[in-house]
Parts: structure tokens; sequence; C-alpha cells
């Protein structure tokens, strides 16, 4: 696409167009969520606090409405709507009769649009077709027109919406993540393909434009900010971002980093995920005989409130949230070992040991690849409900077991390390490749892994270990299968992975020399989703015991060396990270 600079002369002409507009000063506001992960409910289903919810965003919106004026307030969400909580998974995959949930209380909030999320289409066809038909029917459309039909070459999604706000015509053009493939095995989103935002979004707006002759354009994608260089297919934002002529606001998701800027032609938003913030923005247009002679933004993140959950809304879904919690706190085994996620990030750990010992129990895997996708959660000894089995296992992810080389599996191991770790030289490096989180593009403090630690992973089935003090490339030893047998770099094993890592999610297999293109010739076998396994497991055993899940006959061993430098080094990362 070519990126043409949106400039300020452009825009008047551009708002200029169609139907005369009022004199005056027009103020729209706009409120933005994206990447809810399901927190729909502001109580947790088995006790606790109140937690940031839409039913809190809900409190600051309807205060929003009332204070600016209800036609003057547009409300959207960018996408990941579906996935991440039990509310979700229930209504996605266990009530499947009722109607869907989420249109229900994206009706009640009244948004304007919503796009379509790489999460969401994790959920299968049988979800999110389902989900797409009821907003419609609520009048709200779930955009994504970079999803592209295989059979007529259109978008499978709605592109665009229309919508009056502030005395003005805004038009919301909606793309979904153009990295699918990278994320997701086809057969989820069988029938379309997925198209780079900036290579479409040039052509649709001025199609739009001389279309429908909005006043105002919004972008809104599933897609994270990006370098602006183009480089990053997953975050497309700063390549749009006042780039792109036509367009007025980026609404943008995704990478979970909340994060806004308004400059003199465009404004861009981000409100980061799970209902932490509300991002605001206003835009000022002033008409003078009929066409715009200025206009201005302004931006913001509002810290979302658990506590100012809205009551009437609690009250409509009353039924709904006790059906989930009743499901939630079933009880599904025991657990003879208490779990935290955070250890998996030291070394070998219960949890992760859990999360291998599923993996390789399912014929013909010889080794396990697995990374930890709870960030900080703890599960305790004792009664196991279905909740734990969420925090344990948060993704809908199949298991797929690949064929690899040994040398394959070096380099991946080499790869994932370097994303975790840095070569300590001296006392006081860290260990742990973190930097302070006001170093990056967003308000938060504190400290924060560089990379995402859902690509932390360590292999079982091996025994090897990982010198903090070597250059990347050269960390990894590997002395011998678990049970003590050769490892051979020339050999082929079957290894197991999570489907979002067979498709080339986190670019670790590209990186290890693997084709991920060409994925379906290595694949031995696929299983269902890991939860489901480890579901499966309980029902089968009834507990989970640490001598079988951590058997090093089995998943083998592994640590940081030496010992006296990585110790001391990453506890005290860790303590920055999260404290003592």
């Amino acid at each position: 696409m070519k990126k043409i600079l949106y400039t300020f002369a452009a825009a008047l002409l551009l708002l200029s167009c169609g139907k005369k507009l009022q004199d005056g000063e027009h103020v729209l506001t706009i409120l933005t969520t994206n990447d809810v992960h399901g927190t729909w409910f502001d109580m947790p289903y088995t006790g606790g606090a109140p937690r940031r919810s839409l039913m809190a965003v809900n409190t600051y919106v309807d205060s929003i409405r009332v204070a600016d004026g209800e036609s003057n307030v547009l409300l959207l969400d960018a996408g990941d709507c579906l996935q991440g909580d039990n509310a979700a998974y229930y209504y996605n995959y266990v009530d499947t009769l009722s109607p869907h949930l989420f249109p229900r209380l994206a009706k009640y909030m009244r948004y304007d649009a919503i796009a379509v999320g790489n999460h969401d289409i994790e959920t299968g066809h049988p979800v999110y077709d389902r989900v797409a038909a009821q907003l419609k029917a609520e009048g709200i459309p779930f955009l994504g027109g970079n999803a592209i039909r295989n059979d007529n070459g259109k978008p499978y999604f709605p592109l665009y919406t229309v919508v009056k706000k502030a005395g003005l015509k805004v038009a919301v053009i909606g793309y979904t993540n153009a990295n699918m493939k990278g994320w997701l095995s086809e057969e989820i989103w069988s029938g379309m393909h997925f198209l780079p935002i900036t290579e479409v979004i040039g052509k649709d707006v001025e199609a739009l434009r001389k279309k429908e002759h909005p006043d105002v354009v919004v972008a809104l994608i599933h897609s994270g900010a990006g370098r602006g260089d183009g480089s990053i297919l997953e975050g497309e934002a700063m390549d749009i971002f006042g780039k792109v002529e036509g367009v007025d606001w980026v609404i943008c998701s995704h990478d979970h980093r909340p994060f806004t800027e308004a400059r003199e032609d465009c404004a861009l938003m981000n409100s980061g995920s799970h209902c932490r913030y509300l991002a605001e923005g206003k835009m000022h247009l002033i008409v003078e005989d009929g066409k715009v002679v200025s206009k201005s933004f302004e931006t913001r993140l509002i810290p979302v409130k658990p506590a100012k959950a809205d009551e009437a809304m609690k009250e409509q879904f009353k039924a709904e949230y006790d059906i989930v919690k009743e499901f939630t706190v079933r009880e599904v085994g025991s657990l003879n070992v208490s779990m935290r996620t955070i250890d998996a990030f030291t070394g070998m750990s219960p949890y992760i040991d859990l999360v291998h010992s599923i993996c390789l129990a399912q014929e013909p895997a010889q080794l396990s690849i697995a990374a930890p996708l709870t960030y900080n959660g703890s599960i305790p000894e004792g009664k196991l409900v279905f909740n734990d089995l969420f925090t344990i296992y948060p993704f809908e992810n199949q298991l797929y077991v690949i064929s690899m080389s040994g040398e394959e599996i070096e380099r991946y191991m080499e790869a994932s390390y370097d994303k975790w770790i840095n070569t300590w030289t001296k006392p006081g490096d860290h260990v742990l490749k973190i930097v302070p989180r006001d170093n990056l593009r967003n308000s938060q403090k504190g400290w924060s892994f560089v990379e995402r630690s859902y690509n932390f992973d360590s292999v079982a089935g091996l025994n090897y270990t990982v010198d903090v003090t070597k250059p990347a490339g050269e960390r990894v030893s590997i002395i011998s299968m678990a049970d003590g047998s050769a490892f051979d770099p020339d050999a082929s094993y079957n290894v197991a992975v999570t489907s979002y890592r067979a498709s080339g999610g986190g670019g670790i297999l590209k990186e290890a020399g693997v084709d991920v293109e060409n994925i379906d010739q290595r694949i031995v076998k696929r299983y269902p989703e890991i939860r489901n396994l480890l579901y499966q497991r309980l029902l089968a055993d009834d507990s989970i015991d640490p001598e079988e899940i951590s058997d090093h006959d089995v998943i083998g061993s592994w640590k940081f060396v030496p010992e006296n430098i990585a110790g001391p080094a990453i506890k005290a990362d860790m303590e920055l990270l999260f404290g003592k």
C-alpha cells in the first residue's frame, strides 16, 4: 500500500464532502475497550474482591453519555471479546442453545461496533459465526473487512458501519488481525484468508469516502501498535496512524499495552486489556458556512474502578452469573501439590511439569515444548474446581505432535531462551530479560518482561542446562534424553506443541528453521484442546500427584547454571517483577 501523509488541507476537503454540516462546534466523544477476554462479570466465581469488568466499564460509559449527551458518544470494542474467562467458555461450548451472552451484554451497553479479534476466531466457526449473527440481529456489526472469503473474494465479516453522532456522519471501518495463520490452525478459519490491513485500508477508505461521504472515519483494528515501519504483521496500527489519507482515528488492540496519542490530524487509542482501562477521546470540529475550518483531538486513559460496577447491569445478568458460577465451582478432582505459575520463569516447577506431563502422555510424543500461559496465578493444594483449570491453562489451544530433527530442537531451545534471558557478565546484571515498564509505550510503572512470557518455552523429555553466562546460541547443553539415552542432533523426534506454536505463533519454530507454511507435512497427530486433555486426565485419575507429574525419568530435568550466579540474579529480577 502506498502510504500518503494525511494533510490537514486534505482532511478539511474530505470532511466537507456530502451533506452540509451545521455551523458551530461538533464534539464527538469516542470510548473504546479491547482485549476484554471474557471479563464480563465484576465478581470472581470462587470468592474475592470485585474485579475490573464490563460492568464497571458501563458505569463510566453511562456517566459520559449523561455528561456529553448520548447522541454524541461512540462506543467501540477492538476485539478479543470471546475468550479468556469461564463465562466465555461456558457460553461458547457448554450452553450452545441459549442466546450467547456476549451479544446480549453488548446490546445492553449499546456498543456501536466491535472488531473481530484473533482469539474470537480461535473459538471456532460454530462460536464466532453464531455470535456474529446474533450481534447483527442486535444491530451491532462484527467488523473484519480483511477476512476474505475464498469462494467469492468478498469480506467474510462486514467491512464498515455508518452511524450519526454529534451531528456528524461517522464511518467505522473494521479489520481483524492479519497474522491469523501465525496464531491458529487453518481448520479454525476455514473458508477465508486474511490480508494485511495496510494493503487494503487505503483503497477501502477511498471507496468508503466516495460512497458514504462521512464526516469522520474511524479505523477499528484488532492489531497491535507495531513499530510503524511495516515490519510487524500483527502490529499495524503505527503503520496506519497519520499515514493513511482519510482516517481520523485509529483504535487498536492486541498487544495489551494501554496507550493513546493525539496529533494535529489524527488520534490513536489502545485501552490495554481485561478492562483495566477505558480509552476516551474527543474530536472537536469547528464548522463555518457548512465547512470544517479546524479540528483537534484529546485522548486519555481512564482507570476502571472494580467497585464501581453498574448495579442495574449486575441485576440484569445475575441469572447468567449464577449459572456460570455453579459450573465453575464444581469439583473435578484434587491437587496434591501447590502450584504458582510464576515459578515457571525461574526453572522447573510443578505447574509447568503438569503441562508437560499431559503433553507427553499423548502418543507418540517423545518430547514436549510448553510455556507458562498464566502470568501470575496460583492453585493451592487440595480440592480442584473447574475454575482452576483456567488458571492452569487459560487458552483453547489444541495439542499437535510434530516431527522435528534434533538439530532443529537445539536451535528452538536457543531461540526460546534468548527471549527469556540475558547474558550475565558482572554482578548487578539482569538474567531475566526485563525492563522498567515506563520505558514501554504505556502508562504503567514497575518492571516487565521484554518479550511475551507465553513464549518462554522449556522442553520436557530431555536433561539439559542453560548457561546464563554464555552468549545467545551457545547457552543450551543437552546431556541426554530423560531416560538417560543419547540425544542425537541428526535423529527425528515426535514433539508435542500447541496449535498456536505449530502455526508459527511466537516465531520460534521459524527461528529454528522449521517451515511453518508447510507444517501439515510434519504433523504426526492432532489432539483436542490441552485444557480438555487435563480435564480428561482428572476424570480418569481423580488426583494430580507431584511424584507422577515431576517424574524425571519421563519429563527429564533442566536448570539455569552456574547456579551460584543464576540463582541470586534471577531471585532479584523476580522481586522487581512481582515483589518480595
